[in-house]
């Protein structure tokens, strides 16, 4: 027998309790996108309790049986049988939450917090622990809750709680006193779950074993076509035959959910994918008669055609609404949808003009594209685009009221001026998804409208000024700068913006050349962007500058911008720097520079920011030799210790001339991905399986290498490569940016799915991708990751830290060259390959 019975994560935490999760357990493995869902959960939930306080939100259940153990008198004893990693998460998330009020509200928060959800006070050791994690979490939780400097690491606990740090510092509204009490408030009483318990002597296996039985379900589209046939006792063929049948062959299941859902949002913004079935029903049980239920199947059949033409734009009448679906489509934010079927549901009604459509949409498209330039992440995007049909204004021309509408709040609909400031300055490179910078440079250099257009499909960007400049091209950006200016921070500075970026079919070939090799085949590529760049006698600071000051010309010509009621919020995202500062792991380090790169700033005002705004983590930005800036102080006037002792305290090391360890510092590349502007780029970044039309790839591969490397380089690559093949895997190949190869262990055709140790790029790297091991079996314990970082440091040459095990690190191709090196990392990925292939489906235990 068991006990169910619903329940809050206050009643479950207060008291003399304690919950053991078991040694045959997994280690906590929650990421980025289930940490992302459960967070905008609770925001959503924090907002609908402040018009209802009784609102709740269910996560699912938690599974206990009293521990055979028994503890000691006064204190309650559980195994978590299902369910440790979402009570896991609550408790970091509580730790986050108190360390936040307690910092910004008052120290009184962090002994309340503790004693009511996180310790047994007055107890000893092994009963302290409200929650007791697996042995291989525990160094991690026990940091997390006993606020060590050692908190917020780059095991998944750690990232875990850096990562609702980081939430908690942007959600902080300085003129909202209660914002952060609130969402306190839905954690502990808004959150609903079932506790199941079972009984002494209750087979606690087989409890777990049926939880995870799964069967075909029937998909939210299936039950509201029920409902809606079940409502329609007497005409039910015939609405079937006429209508619905029709519906069910122009959308497939999936899209026909989508429909259901967006036409919820039109209604209510806040109503989420997965409550589709019940929402569209409580809103149907109003209905009476059959004939308001037929007029309902009626009208989403409508509906159903104008969705068919968002999804497949070629099928569009009009040629100016057509071309503005197809860039949409292309731009791939699918949250646009709602609004699209409101538009061209407007039209169909006769309230919008085809015209005024298609201006709607070109205001929409410049609101991504303008983001984008200025280096705004997608945080809230989502929530923006939902709202606009419900928000904007009723009285104006339809597209004149979503022009108005994302010109105003915290929308980041980029002005003028923010955009030219921002194309001189932000780097373009790092920001969003490589799809949609591509689709900003195919899209400018359409807008030349050349006589004789070049084909823009396949062609990758390229970055004029190399990311590893030669020392040809160090002379030529020497020349340009100041006494006081260091070369890194200036190369950092203008790399990755737009005015050094173009698009080219012959990447690997350029990459590293001379500007003088550059220009001949810039100026043959029949690309007007290159031949602009190809007029130039040189390519230093000034001619990157003019030309970013060229193309933000057109650009804001192309690209209409938002009303002139719109403010300029912020012309420097200090909101990226603070958030890339609270994901920063403890044990590394960054540079004012690095900071100023990301955010398309300087070092100087950088340090004049954070000298004056309080900031998480600001100790660990350090001057670009790894050195304290003799301006550093500390928010808190009262304190006087050293940056270095909490700095050695988290793992930093240093020199005896007090100089961090460049291994442990987080470059811009890095920041912008603990920022959130560099998405996780999966589908984007994943390798394609090689086939015989592949194989100029694998020669371009090799090209890049010897030209770039030199011919003992490419020779030693060869060797791993054929070294790899011959031990099982298999070789597939990217062309995001430059020809890279991937190592692959495992297909994605695999069971499991594809896995990958490394990338191997011919400007140089070799790519170690920690970030997307993390989500890949068995990889997705982070004590094999970490084996494989210290097989890897064994190599000369090689130095990963450990803060960077959820990035993606690399070391020098050249490291290859070495025939010992070359040795010892064939060793290595034997292993990796072994242990990729171990694991079985059969074998994986989810929990």
């Amino acid at each position: 027998m068991v006990a169910a019975r619903e329940t809050t994560l206050q009643e479950l935490l207060e008291g003399s309790k304690q919950y053991q999760v078991p040694l045959y357990q997994r280690t906590y493995s929650w990421t980025k996108p289930q940490l992302e869902r459960l967070w905008n959960d609770i925001v959503k939930l924090a907002e609908d309790r402040a018009d209802d306080p009784k609102a709740t939100h269910f996560i699912g259940s938690l599974v206990l049986a009293p521990s055979p153990t028994n503890g000691p008198a006064g204190v309650a004893d559980y195994l978590v049988v299902d369910g440790q990693q979402r009570l896991t998460t609550l408790t970091i998330l509580l730790c986050a939450i108190r360390d936040h009020r307690a910092e910004h509200e008052g120290p009184m928060h962090r002994e309340r917090l503790n004693q009511q959800y996180l310790i047994n006070p007055w107890k000893s050791e092994p009963q302290r622990l409200k929650l007791v994690p697996t042995q291989a979490d525990r160094a991690a939780y026990l940091a997390c809750l006993d606020s060590t400097p050692q908190a917020g690491g780059a095991d998944p606990v750690g990232a875990a709680y850096r990562y609702f740090v980081a939430q908690l510092a942007a959600a902080d509204d300085p003129d909202d006193p209660f914002d952060i009490e609130r969402i306190e408030n839905a954690v502990v009483s808004g959150l609903a779950l079932v506790s199941v318990t079972a009984q002494p002597g209750d087979n606690v296996h087989r409890i777990f074993e049926s939880l995870n039985n799964t069967g075909l379900k029937l998909t939210q589209a299936d039950l509201l076509r029920n409902y809606l046939f079940m409502r329609l006792p007497s005409r039910g063929e015939t609405v079937y035959r006429s209508l619905w049948l029709p519906l069910q062959k122009q959308l497939e299941s999936a899209e026909l959910e989508l429909l259901f859902w967006l036409d919820l949002v039109h209604r209510d913004p806040r109503v989420k994918q997965t409550d589709v079935y019940s929402a569209q029903q409580a809103r149907l049980n109003r209905l009476r008669s059959e004939e308001e239920i037929e007029a309902e199947v009626q009208r989403f059949s409508r509906l159903g055609a104008l969705l068919r033409v968002i999804l497949h734009p070629g099928e569009e009448q009009n040629p100016g609404v057509r071309r503005r679906l197809e860039r949409l489509s292309a731009w791939g934010t699918t949250t646009v949808y709602p609004l699209l079927l409101h538009l061209l549901d407007r039209r169909e009604q006769g309230t919008a003009t085809a015209e005024q459509v298609a201006s709607a949409m070109l205001y929409v498209e410049s609101f991504f594209v303008r983001r984008l330039l200025t280096g705004r992440p997608t945080n809230n995007l989502n929530r923006t685009l939902l709202s606009v049909v419900t928000e904007m204004s009723k009285e104006l021309p339809v597209d004149e009221a979503v022009r108005a509408y994302l010109s105003v709040g915290r929308k980041y609909y980029a002005t003028d001026s923010s955009v030219r400031a921002a194309v001189r300055s932000i780097p373009f490179y790092l920001n969003g998804r490589t799809r949609q910078r591509n689709l900003v440079l195919r899209w400018l250099e359409e807008s030349y409208g050349s006589k004789e257009p070049v084909a823009l499909d396949g062609l990758t960007i390229e970055h004029v000024l190399p990311q590893t400049p030669t020392t040809e091209w160090r002379q030529m950006l020497a020349a340009d700068l100041g006494p006081e200016e260091n070369f890194r921070e200036a190369h950092e500075a203008l790399v990755h913006t737009l005015g050094n970026l173009t698009l080219t079919g012959y990447n690997s070939e350029l990459s590293n050349s001379s500007f003088g090799v550059k220009r001949i085949q810039l100026d043959k590529s029949g690309i007007v962007l290159n031949q602009k760049i190809a007029r130039q006698d040189r390519w230093g600071r000034p001619e990157i500058h003019a030309r970013a000051d060229a193309l933000a010309d057109r650009i804001v010509a192309i690209w209409p911008g938002p009303t002139e009621q719109a403010a300029d919020q912020s012309e420097v995202p200090w909101d990226v720097m603070t958030k890339a500062l609270a994901e920063l792991p403890a044990g590394s380090w960054t540079t004012y520079g690095d900071l100023a790169a990301l955010i398309g700033s300087h070092p100087v005002p950088v340090g004049a920011r954070l000298a004056t705004h309080p900031a998480p983590n600001a100790h660990r930005v350090l001057q670009a030799e790894g050195t304290v800036s003799p301006n550093f102080r500390w928010s808190d006037p009262e304190r006087t210790d050293d940056p270095r002792d909490l700095l050695r305290a988290e793992g930093v090391e240093f020199d005896q001339y007090g100089r961090a360890d460049q291994a442990q510092r987080i470059g811009t590349e890095e920041l912008a991905q603990l920022a959130g502007v560099t998405p996780d780029d999966l589908p984007e970044r994943l390798p394609r399986p090689r086939s015989d039309q592949d194989l100029t790839l694998g020669e371009q591969f090799i090209e890049g290498v010897t030209a770039l490397q030199g011919p003992s380089v490419a020779t030693a690559t060869l060797v791993v490569l054929d070294a790899w093949t011959t031990m099982g895997g298999t070789l597939s190949y990217g062309t995001s940016g430059e020809t890279s190869c991937f190592l692959m262990a495992r297909g994605k055709e695999h069971e499991l799915g594809n896995i990958w140790p490394v990338a191997i790029y011919p400007s140089g790297k070799v790519e170690v991708v920690f970030q997307h091991l993390s989500v890949r079996t068995p990889f997705d314990d982070v004590t094999l990751r970490e084996e494989l970082r210290q097989r890897l440091n064994q190599l000369p040459g090689v130095d990963i830290a450990a803060a960077k095990i959820a990035l993606r690190p690399g070391f020098p191709l050249t490291v290859l060259a070495d025939a010992d090196a070359r040795e010892a990392l064939l060793d290595h990925l034997r292993w990796f390959y072994d242990q990729a292939q171990l694991q079985s489906p059969e074998a994986v235990v989810m929990v």
